[in-house]
């Protein structure tokens, strides 16, 4: 079949509408490829732009977060500080008063000490006068007891000779009743007889005697006040050096611990001002950033690539 014949049965079939119509379809065929391919890369754009959106709120979430979280790590901080500063301030106040308290608990200990040795000295010089006192006086007593108990059986004779009559001598020499004094010591001295019968000189024993028992008792009474006054300061003394010693101790641990305690204390500020420093610089760096940041994100918004095609139209419906 010829062409012109097949052009015949074209028209004549109805098929020349149709063919016509697929050759302007080719002949715009350019145009439309051109038009899908800014559709597609509109539609990548477009989800570009979407994720970085994303990306962006994730980071502002960021911002935020760690923004509060520094804010509230910086206030705890600083006053953390001024709590620590005073606290440090009260623990080397007590630390100064509590060396004081052991400068006088060890000085007042050291005066019980040095009284309590000073109270038993003389406790023993009391003792040693006493025993000595006692011995003189136990002495002379035997004495006169042996004088009269003589003369009575009226061998006055016979007790000159003995050694209880030099005592009795002795003891008559040193006394200051002149009348009483003078009779006896001519009596021992046998320059003056002496009659039983008058009792004269067993009466002046007698009383002497009496006088040295009551001295006996005065001296053994006041040697027994002595002991107990003593042993009542020893006893107090005692108790106070005692009490000193254990607040020397008791004081002595604390003074340890409120120093630990200073010490920990103060590298704690220093590591808390040494964070704050670094929070306060790492939240200027996070704001700087993250302004930065919300700028640059303003400016493209007033700027956004896509929506508007480039002809003028909506890319998607060309």
């Amino acid at each position: 079949m010829t062409a012109k014949q097949l052009l015949a049965v074209s028209v004549a079939s109805g098929l020349l509408p149709m063919l016509q119509a697929e050759a302007q379809v080719a002949r715009a065929n350019p145009i439309r490829r051109v038009v899908t391919m800014l559709q597609t890369m509109q539609e990548k754009v477009t989800a570009e732009g979407e994720q970085e959106e994303a990306l962006f709120k994730k980071f502002m979430c960021y911002c935020t977060t760690n923004k509060g979280d520094l804010e509230g790590t910086i206030a705890a901080a600083e006053a953390k500080g001024p709590e620590l500063g005073s606290a440090i301030e009260e623990a080397q106040a007590e630390k100064a008063q509590l060396d004081e308290d052991l400068k006088g608990h060890k000085a007042d200990r050291a005066t019980a000490k040095e009284s309590l040795v000073e109270a038993n000295a003389l406790r023993k010089k009391q003792a040693d006068e006493y025993a000595a006192s006692n011995s003189e006086l136990t002495s002379n007593s035997a004495a006169i007891k042996r004088a009269v108990t003589a003369l009575e059986k009226g061998m006055g004779g016979g007790f000159l000779q003995t050694s209880a009559a030099q005592v009795l001598k002795k003891l008559v020499a040193s006394r200051d009743d002149d009348a009483d004094r003078q009779s006896v010591l001519a009596f021992l001295s046998g320059t003056e007889g002496y009659s039983p019968q008058s009792g004269q000189i067993t009466g002046i024993l007698k009383q002497i005697g009496d006088e040295m028992s009551k001295s006996t008792a005065e001296e053994t009474a006041a040697e027994e006040e002595s002991k107990q006054q003593h042993a009542a300061l020893s006893a107090a003394k005692s108790k106070e050096i005692a009490a000193h010693t254990k607040a020397i101790e008791t004081k002595s641990v604390r003074v340890g611990e409120v120093a630990v305690s200073i010490a920990n204390m103060k590298n704690d500020l220093a590591d808390t001002q040494g964070s704050l420093e670094e929070d306060k610089k790492f939240l200027a760096e996070l704001e700087q950033g993250c302004g930065t940041k919300q700028a640059e994100w303003d400016e493209r918004q007033k700027n956004p690539i896509g929506g508007v095609g480039c002809f003028g139209g909506d890319d998607k419906n060309p």
